[in-house]
């Protein structure tokens, strides 16, 4: 479903964001990126959705190679659930959601929030699935409570029925119980429409919990890939206690 091919991506002041990574996550797999800031897990998201072409090697999906050609037809497949979520606050629960499906609407029904029967129908059903109540489908984005606006999110990620899901901390602000309320959401809509999830966390216990698979990467390289159980203690210390800056580390021992 998706594969990524010795690819590395080289900025132009030097920096190896990603180096040399070589993946495939199946088709309907709920994929967890670990690893300390700068390890490269915004990165390699990023080449996933387009934003960022690989300095190297082959990213493929749905057998297609992300190149500037194929960049616009890749991304009409990938979904995007943004941290900062990016909801209209002035518009509706529900046009919020049919906004998942501008990038492939015309100018003027765009403008006029026109959309036909069937997409309005999707759209509350996908907003079912995630929990939302009818009740919720006219109220404007600002009046919900920060797990209700994730929802709409999760729900506008799925409207466009793409193949492959990002999402990019989606539970960073919330508090423990609303933020497995929400993966249970996002796993659920990714089981009933299936398409893959690829879902950065910083939670290892979140990860544990929730991920098919669970990928670890540091500086860039990958550093554990492999079933949540198999991501022992002494495995996630190393992770980030690896991270710390030597004079952290020595200030510690001491």
């Amino acid at each position: 479903m998706l594969k990524f091919e010795s690819v590395s991506r080289i900025y132009d002041d030097g920096t190896r964001a990603v180096d040399d990574v070589s993946l495939h996550v199946k088709k309907g797999e709920f994929c967890v990126l670990l690893g300390p800031s700068g390890a490269g897990k915004s990165t390699l998201m990023n080449m996933v959705n387009g934003v960022v072409v690989p300095s190297s090697g082959n990213l493929i999906i749905g057998g297609e190679i992300l190149s500037k050609r194929t960049r616009s037809s890749i991304q009409r497949r990938v979904g995007m659930i943004h941290q900062q979520l990016h909801l209209v606050p002035r518009l509706s629960v529900l046009h919020n959601v049919l906004s998942g499906l501008l990038p492939g609407t015309g100018f003027w029904r765009s403008l006029l929030k026109w959309f036909p029967l069937d997409d309005q129908l999707n759209a509350c059903q996908l907003l079912h699935e995630v929990g939302m109540e009818e009740k919720h489908l006219y109220r404007r984005a600002s009046e919900l409570s920060g797990g209700q606006q994730q929802r709409v999110a999760i729900a506008r990620a799925f409207i466009s029925k793409p193949e492959v899901v990002l999402a990019d901390e989606p539970v960073a602000s919330l508090d423990p119980a609303m933020s497995r309320s929400v993966l249970e959401s996002l796993k659920s809509a990714a089981r009933n429409h299936a398409a893959t999830v690829i879902c950065t966390l910083h939670q290892l216990e979140y990860a544990l919990e929730f991920a098919d698979r669970i990928v670890a990467l540091r500086k860039g390289k990958v550093f554990f890939d492999g079933h949540p159980a198999e991501l022992d203690e002494a495995t996630q210390s190393e992770l980030y206690e690896l991270a710390k800056p030597v004079a952290e580390v020595a200030q510690e021992a001491a």
